[in-house]
């Protein structure tokens, strides 16, 4: 997998930032001991979030329906990277089946 770095978010004032790597699913903020955090980077909803809702800042700075994802463990948040296709399933691309057993995709 590669590693490729893109400009810095904007921070917000009660939430860490950042920029998820291509096809990155877990957290990587490292803690006080410099270990790797390793929570699951879920798409976080937060219109619905209570808390959230009355801090405001990811609303104002993205609008209502920005795509975010948030680390389960330390609450990072992470915007999608640019480079990555966009509409696909968190999880990644999986892969193709050397069985010959993979459904071709639907034609349009």
């Amino acid at each position: 997998m590669a590693q490729t770095q893109t400009a810095v978010p904007e921070q917000l004032p009660h939430h860490k930032v950042k920029i998820k790597q291509l096809e990155q699913r877990s957290c990587n903020e490292k803690n006080a001991k410099g270990k790797f955090c390793g929570g699951h980077l879920k798409r976080w909803f937060y219109t619905d979030d209570v808390l959230e809702q009355a801090c405001g800042d990811v609303e104002r700075a993205w609008g209502k329906k920005a795509e975010v994802y948030r680390c389960e463990h330390c609450k990072t948040l992470y915007l999608p990277n640019p480079e990555e296709a966009n509409g696909l399933n968190v999880a990644g691309r999986g892969r193709t089946s050397i069985f010959g057993l993979t459904i071709a995709p639907k034609q349009k």
